[in-house]
C-alpha cells in the first residue's frame, strides 16, 4: 500500500513538473505584445498581464519549482523501490533509470514541444497557475539565481529571450528559413542593423561624379544641365569645388522661368537655397535622422580637412536600407558584368564587400569602400590601363581610365588559381571507391 502511495505521489509531481516545464517553454516564444493579446481574451488577465510585466521573475519560479518536484519525485520513488528490493544498489540503479526516462519524455521533451506549438492556448489556461508560484515563492527563487550568479564565473545574463544584436539576426535568419518571415524581410532586417555602422562616405556621390553649376551661369543654362543631368537639385560652386555657394532647385528654377519670361539672364544665385554639410565620419542613420529634422534632401559631406569629399541625397540613405529605388528618369546603370565564367567586368565604384560577394568570399578593407579604390591602394599610384594587382586570391585589372586625372571608371575581377584550386577542392565531395582485383 504505502509503495503505491509514494508511486502514486511521485507520479502527480512529474505531471505538475511536466505542466512547468510547458509554461516555460511557452513564455520563452512569447513577446510581451502576445502577452497583452492573450490578456484582453483570458479569464486570468490579471495574472497574466502581471507575468507580461515581470517575465524572467515568473521563469524563475517555475524552474525552481519543476526542480523541486523533480527531486521529490527522484526521492519517493527510490524510497518505494527500496522496499521492493532487497538489495538497496539494485534500488538506486533502477531508481535512477526509471526516473531519467520519466523526467525526460514527461518534463524534459514532449511538454516543451507542447508548450512552444501551443503557447497562446497553453498561458491562457496555466496563467493562473503561473501567477501563483511567483507569489507564493516570493523572492526566494531570484534569491537563488543569483547566489548562482555570484558564484559561477561570468557575469550572469539576463532572462531575456534575446540578449545580443547577433542572436536576434539568427532568429531571423531561422524564421526566414522557415517561411515565416518573407527573404526581403530578412533583407530589410538585416539592413536596418547595418546601417547604423554604415558611415556617410560609404554611400555618398564621390566629389568627381558631383553634378554642379557655376555660380557665374544663369538660370537658362542651369535649367539645361538639370535636363541633361536628370537631377532635381544642384550645388552652386564659386571659385573651385570646395567654394560652395548654395543649392539650386530644380523646382524653384522651372518656377521662375515660367512666371518671369526673361527670367533666364539671370545668374543662379538669386535662387540660391543655404547648402548643408555633414562630416564623412558621421553615421548614416543620424545623418538621415538630421534631413528628416531639417526637411533637407542634399547634404554637402565634408573630409576631415574640410574640403568637399562628395553629397549625400536622402534617396542615397534610404536606398542604402530598402535597395535601389528607380522612377521612370532614372538611367539603368549596370555595375557588373560576367564576361565569361568567374571573370567580371566591374564599376570601380562598386563596393568592396560586393565585390568579395561575387566570388563568395568576405572582402573587407578599413581605408577603401570601393573596388578602385581597393586597386589603387594596392598599387601605390594612379592606375593605368592593364595594371594588375592580387587581394585576397582576386585578380584585379584597371580595365578603363578616363581623363588627364585617369580617372578610373571599371576594373575587371577574376579568381586566382590558387583560389580557384581551393573551391574546387571544397566542392569535389563525391567519395570515391576501390574494387579489389585478384591476379
Amino acid at each position: 500500500m504505502l509503495v503505491a502511495v509514494l508511486l502514486a505521489v511521485a507520479f502527480v509531481l512529474v505531471v505538475g513538473g511536466g505542466v512547468l516545464a510547458a509554461s516555460d517553454a511557452a513564455l520563452s516564444v512569447l513577446s510581451r505584445a502576445d502577452l497583452d493579446e492573450i490578456a484582453r481574451g483570458a479569464k486570468r488577465r490579471r495574472a497574466i498581464e502581471a507575468i507580461g510585466d515581470d517575465v524572467g521573475a515568473h521563469v524563475n519560479a517555475l524552474n525552481f519549482v519543476r526542480v523541486l518536484a523533480e527531486t521529490a519525485a527522484a526521492v519517493l520513488v527510490t524510497i518505494a523501490l527500496v522496499t521492493v528490493f532487497d538489495t538497496w544498489w539494485v534500488a538506486l540503479i533502477v531508481s535512477a533509470a526509471v526516473m531519467t526516462a520519466v523526467s525526460f519524455v514527461l518534463v524534459g521533451s514532449s511538454p516543451r514541444s507542447v508548450g512552444r506549438a501551443h503557447a497562446e492556448r497553453l498561458i491562457a489556461t496555466t496563467g493562473g497557475l503561473v501567477r501563483a508560484v511567483r507569489i507564493v515563492l516570493g523572492p526566494l527563487a531570484g534569491l537563488l539565481v543569483a547566489i548562482g550568479d555570484r558564484v559561477t564565473p561570468g557575469r550572469g545574463r539576463s532572462a531575456s529571450t534575446v540578449s545580443s544584436e547577433e542572436q536576434l539576426l539568427s532568429l531571423v535568419d531561422e524564421a526566414a528559413e522557415s517561411n515565416v518571415l518573407e527573404a526581403d524581410d530578412r533583407e530589410l532586417i538585416h539592413s536596418v542593423f547595418a546601417f547604423s555602422d554604415t558611415l556617410v562616405r560609404e554611400v555618398m556621390v564621390p566629389r568627381t561624379d558631383m553634378v554642379t553649376v557655376d555660380g557665374a551661369d544663369t538660370l537658362a543654362g542651369a535649367m539645361e544641365q538639370f535636363l541633361v543631368a536628370g537631377v532635381s537639385r544642384m550645388p552652386v560652386t564659386g571659385k573651385d569645388s570646395d567654394d560652395v555657394l548654395g543649392v539650386l532647385y530644380l523646382r524653384d528654377v522651372s518656377r521662375a522661368l515660367y512666371e518671369r519670361p526673361g527670367a533666364g539672364a539671370e545668374p543662379v544665385t538669386t535662387l540660391l537655397r543655404p547648402a548643408g554639410f555633414v562630416p564623412e565620419s558621421k553615421a548614416a542613420d543620424d545623418t538621415l535622422r538630421a534631413m528628416q529634422a531639417g526637411r533637407n534632401h542634399l547634404l554637402l559631406v565634408v573630409d576631415e580637412y574640410g574640403g568637399v569629399a562628395g553629397l549625400v541625397t536622402m534617396e542615397d540613405l534610404i536606398e542604402e536600407l530598402v535597395g535601389d529605388i528607380s522612377d521612370e528618369y532614372d538611367r539603368a546603370v549596370v555595375d557588373r558584368v560576367e564576361l565569361e565564367p568567374g571573370v567580371w567586368r566591374v564599376s570601380a565604384r562598386m563596393p568592396v564587400d560586393e565585390l568579395g560577394d561575387l566570388f563568395g568570399i568576405e572582402l573587407d578593407d578599413d581605408d577603401v569602400d570601393t573596388a578602385g579604390g581597393l586597386l589603387v591602394k594596392e598599387l601605390g599610384h594612379l592606375a593605368t590601363r592593364g595594371d594588375r594587382v592580387t587581394v585576397d586570391g582576386i585578380v584585379l585589372v584597371a580595365d578603363r581610365v578616363e581623363g588627364k586625372r585617369r580617372h578610373l571608371v571599371s576594373v575587371l575581377a577574376e579568381r586566382t588559381d590558387a583560389l580557384a584550386d581551393v573551391e574546387r577542392a571544397f566542392d569535389d565531395t563525391t567519395p570515391t571507391t576501390t574494387g579489389n582485383t585478384s591476379a
